[in-house]
C-alpha cells in the first residue's frame, strides 16, 4: 500500500462553545476517489479547509507529502482584486504548469476569460473557480460542492473531466448521480468522528442505514440498563443507607449519553400546509411563444396542460429560459401570443434558487414567524417558532442568530421550513436540492410524493428529477420546449441524449417567427403533448391494476374474523383500499378528459 499523500489524524475543532470536529482522520492515497459526506454543519468544509492548510485545528496533526501538490473548490470562492477570469485562473498555476491550461478550460467552461469576476453570475463564478482548480492538473484536488450553480451540461462536462484525472480526488457534494459516478471509497462524517467504507456511493446509505440501526439497537440496550440502575437507585441505596457514588456517577454518565446519542441523531421533520384542493386543471398553455427581441425566442409554440398533483421538471442548459418558463406558467410574466389559463382555486408558494427574501439581519425567528412573535402558523395550527425549528434540526439558540451567518445548508433549510408554512397546493420550486445534506434531501422527496397539490421544479439534479417527477419539460432550443413522461432517465431514453450546452445563434440566420399576437392559432396545429398521449395510452391499464387491487382489498377485509383477529392488519386494509380507490377516481378522470381533449382536437 502506497503511503497517502495527505493524512489528517485526531482532528479537533469547535466554533464558540460547540465541538464540531472530535477526533475525525482523512486519509488520501494517490489516486483515490473519496467522497466526504455528511449532514448540513457536520463539518465537512471545515475538514477541508484543514486539509488544505487554511484552517488550523485546536488539536491533531496534518502532514502533506513534501512535493505534493493540492488545490482546492471552496463553496465561496475568493476573487480578491483579480480583472479578469483568465488572471483569477493564472493566479493558481504553478512555474512548471501549462498557462494555455487555463484558458482552454474557460473556453471549455464557456467563458473567455475577459469577465470581471466581481460580475459572474453564480453559475458563472462557479465555473471560473473550478478552472482554477483543474488548471494544474494537482496530485490532489479537494472539491466543496462543485455541482452547485452548474447545469446538466457543465456537469456532464466535469463528470467526464474528473473521470480521466489521474490524481487524488476528494468530493463533498449532495448529487448523488455525480458521488455514484467518481467515487470508490467514502468517509462518513458523524458527530465530529468519521467512518471510512472502501466502496462507491451506491452501497453507502445501505451501510450508513445498517450502522444507525446497530446504534439503536445499543441505545435500547443502554435504555434498560438506566432501568436497572434507577431501580437500585430507588431500592438499594435506602436499603443500605449510603451512595455508591461509582454508580451514582455512572448514571449520571449513561444518562449524558443518551441525551447525547438522542440530540446527535435528530431528524427532519416536514410536512406542507396543504391549502383547499385546487380543480383537477392547474394550467393550460396554448400555443404560448415568448421572446425579449425578434432574433431569439425563449418560448415558441408551446402547448400543454398540468394537472392536479402533476410534479412537473423543468430542464435545460442555463441561459435557456427556464425561470421564463416557469413565469409563463405561473402567470407572472405575459406571453407575446398564446393562452395560458390558471385553474380555480390555486394557492402558489415560491422557493427561489438565489435566497433572496431573506434578509440577512433578521433573526432566524423573524424569518419564520414574519414579525417579533415566537408563534408560526402552520396548516391552520399555532406553533411556538422554536419548537417548528426543531422540526428543520436547528437548535433553540439559533432562534436569535442572524440569518447571514447561517451556513449554505441551514439557509436551505430556512427557506424550505418558510415554503412548507404557508397553505399551499401549487409549489414551486427553483433548484430546491443546493446546499441540502443527503438526509434533507430523502425527506424533502418524500415531503414531494405526499404532497397533494401540484409541484412545478426547476433542478439539475438528475437523481431528484427522476425520484420527484411524472414528467419533464426539455428545453431542444430555438425556444422550442418537448415534455417527456418520467423523469431525467427517462427523457434520456426516449430523447436518446442527453441535455445540451446553449449554442449562439448564427448571425446569418434569420430570426425565427413567432405566432402572431392577433387571434388564436388554428384548431388543426394543436395536438396532445407527448405526455398526454402516452398517459392517454396507458391509463386503461393502470385502471384494470387498481381495479383489482381494490378487488382483493375488499376481499381480504370481507373475511369475518379479521377485525377481531388482527385489528392492525384490518386498518391497513382499509387505509389501503381508500387510497387506492381515489388513485382509481384520479385516474379515471384523467382519463376522460384527455379523451375529450383528443376527440376535440380531431374534431376541429
Amino acid at each position: 500500500m502506497a503511503p497517502p499523500l495527505l493524512l489528517l489524524q485526531d482532528i479537533h475543532y469547535a466554533m464558540g462553545t460547540t465541538p464540531l470536529l472530535a477526533g475525525a482522520t482523512l486519509s488520501v492515497e494517490p489516486g483515490e476517489r473519496l467522497a466526504l459526506v455528511g449532514r448540513n454543519g457536520s463539518g465537512k468544509s471545515t475538514l477541508l479547509r484543514i486539509a488544505t492548510g487554511a484552517l488550523e485545528p485546536e488539536r491533531g496533526t496534518r502532514f502533506l507529502q513534501p512535493g505534493a501538490t493540492l488545490r482546492s473548490l471552496p463553496q465561496e470562492p475568493d476573487f480578491g482584486d483579480a480583472p479578469s477570469a483568465l488572471a483569477y485562473v493564472e493566479t493558481g498555476l504553478g512555474p512548471n504548469d501549462d498557462p494555455y491550461r487555463a484558458r482552454w478550460l474557460l473556453n471549455e467552461l464557456g467563458l473567455t476569460g475577459e469577465e470581471v469576476p466581481a460580475r459572474l453570475s453564480g453559475g458563472e463564478a462557479r465555473r471560473c473557480a473550478l478552472a482554477r482548480a483543474l488548471a494544474p492538473s494537482p496530485d490532489i484536488l479537494l472539491l466543496d460542492e462543485p455541482t452547485n450553480h452548474l447545469d446538466l451540461p457543465v456537469i456532464a462536462w466535469l463528470e467526464k473531466e474528473l473521470g480521466s484525472f489521474r490524481g487524488a480526488l476528494v468530493l463533498i457534494s449532495h448529487d448523488r448521480r455525480f458521488l455514484t459516478a467518481l467515487s470508490r471509497a467514502m468517509v462518513w462524517l458523524d458527530r465530529g468522528t468519521t467512518r471510512r467504507l472502501e466502496q462507491g456511493f451506491g452501497a453507502f446509505e445501505a451501510w450508513r442505514d445498517q450502522v444507525l440501526e446497530e446504534e439503536e439497537a445499543a441505545r435500547h440496550k443502554l435504555d434498560r440498563q438506566i432501568v436497572r440502575e434507577e431501580h437500585w437507585m430507588r431500592y438499594g441505596v435506602t436499603a443500605r443507607r449510603k451512595r455508591n457514588m461509582r454508580r451514582v456517577g455512572e448514571l449520571a454518565d449513561l444518562r449524558q449519553r443518551r441525551r447525547e446519542a438522542l440530540r446527535a441523531t435528530g431528524t427532519v421533520r416536514m410536512a406542507a400546509s396543504e391549502a383547499d384542493g385546487s380543480g383537477t386543471l392547474v394550467i393550460q398553455l396554448d400555443q404560448v411563444s415568448k421572446a425579449y427581441d425578434e432574433a431569439t425566442p425563449v418560448v415558441r409554440d408551446l402547448s400543454t396542460r398540468v394537472l392536479r398533483r402533476d410534479r412537473i421538471g423543468i430542464i435545460g442548459p442555463n441561459g435557456a429560459g427556464k425561470t421564463t418558463l416557469l413565469n409563463l406558467m405561473t402567470g407572472t410574466l405575459a406571453p407575446n401570443s398564446g393562452t395560458v389559463r390558471l385553474g380555480t382555486g390555486i394557492e402558489m408558494v415560491t422557493l427561489d434558487q438565489r435566497r433572496d427574501s431573506l434578509d440577512p439581519a433578521i433573526s432566524l425567528a423573524e424569518a419564520l414567524t414574519g414579525d417579533k412573535s415566537d408563534i408560526v402558523h402552520v396548516g391552520g395550527t399555532a406553533r411556538h417558532v422554536v419548537g417548528y425549528m426543531k422540526d428543520f434540526l436547528f437548535v433553540p439558540d439559533q432562534a436569535r442568530t442572524a440569518v447571514g451567518v447561517l451556513s449554505g445548508g441551514e439557509r436551505g433549510r430556512l427557506m424550505l421550513a418558510r415554503a412548507f408554512a404557508r397553505p399551499s397546493n401549487l409549489l414551486v420550486l427553483d433548484e430546491p436540492t443546493n446546499d441540502l445534506d443527503l438526509e434533507t434531501l430523502d425527506l424533502l422527496e418524500e415531503l414531494l410524493a405526499d404532497y397533494g397539490g401540484t409541484v412545478l421544479v426547476v433542478s439539475h439534479d438528475r437523481d431528484f428529477l427522476d425520484r420527484v417527477c411524472t414528467s419533464v419539460i426539455v428545453a431542444e432550443g430555438e425556444g422550442r420546449w418537448q415534455e417527456y413522461a418520467g423523469g431525467y432517465s427517462d427523457m434520456l431514453a426516449q430523447r436518446g441524449r442527453g441535455v445540451e450546452a446553449k449554442a449562439a445563434a448564427p448571425a446569418a440566420k434569420p430570426p425565427p417567427r413567432l405566432a402572431s399576437p392577433a387571434g388564436p392559432p388554428p384548431a388543426s396545429r394543436r395536438k396532445l403533448s407527448f405526455r398526454q398521449q402516452h398517459a392517454l395510452e396507458t391509463l386503461p391499464a393502470r385502471m384494470d391494476v387498481l381495479q383489482g387491487e381494490i378487488a382483493t382489498l375488499r376481499t381480504a377485509l370481507a373475511a369475518p374474523d379479521l377485525y377481531s383477529r388482527d385489528r392492525a392488519r384490518f386498518d391497513r386494509f382499509n387505509a389501503a383500499l381508500v387510497a387506492k380507490e381515489a388513485d382509481l377516481a384520479a385516474a379515471e378522470e384523467e382519463w376522460l378528459e384527455l379523451e375529450l381533449l383528443r376527440e376535440e382536437i380531431e374534431a376541429g
